[in-house]
């Protein structure tokens, strides 16, 4: 596997050598294994990750002990529990490791005095978010209207890879729907795709 460089991380950023040099000094370098949880509920959260290769996941559990996926972090994702990572309030969701991985940890204590050192940095981590909250926000509308059959579509549009990372609950519960339905969605699926094969 190819090293990390600064620009995979921050792909269309154009940086100068002293830069460069500035921005690695302000990551670490992680090698998480399936299973391991980088962060739990009621936690300050103090960091964000750069997903290089591998995949994290972000989940709730409610009082009912019923997990939410929230997100998955694939190759060249972020993730982190934002809201608390930006006002300061413990986290309220787990983030683990569902394959072997290689991620970037940065800090927020690091990035301040970064954007002020690399100010186009700054640029990048707004459109970023720009980016994620709109897709947040898309996601919430399609739990209301769409099919169950068309949010997996969806989802197999957005991480067209994530299967060979996940579990099937680890999807459904990401869907919203249960492992049954998702069973039956993919298996209708199959049918259709056959029969037009045979009408081809």
């Amino acid at each position: 596997m190819k090293k990390c460089s600064v620009q995979d991380i921050f792909k269309g950023v154009d940086f100068t050598p002293a830069e460069i040099k500035i921005v690695e000094r302000k990551f670490e370098e992680l090698f998480p294994k399936k299973g391991d949880i980088l962060l739990r509920p009621d936690h300050f959260v103090y960091d964000q990750y750069f997903v290089f290769d591998g995949c994290l996941r972000s989940y709730f559990i409610s009082q009912t002990g019923k997990e939410y996926t929230l997100q998955f972090a694939v190759n060249d994702w972020w993730i982190s529990d934002y809201t608390a990572f930006f006002t300061g309030e413990k986290s309220i969701f787990y983030i683990d490791c569902v394959a072997d991985a290689v991620i970037y940890k940065i800090s927020k204590e690091s990035m301040e005095p970064l954007y002020k050192e690399v100010p186009q940095i700054e640029s990048f981590f707004r459109i970023k978010m720009e980016r994620f909250f709109g897709s947040y926000q898309k996601r919430i509308l399609s739990e209301l209207e769409l099919t169950a059959e068309e949010k997996y579509l969806n989802f197999i549009n957005n991480y067209p890879e994530i299967e060979k990372y996940i579990k099937k609950y680890h999807m459904a519960s990401y869907l919203g729907i249960t492992t049954e339905s998702l069973s039956r969605v993919r298996n209708d699926l199959e049918k259709k795709i056959r029969f037009c094969k045979i009408l081809l």
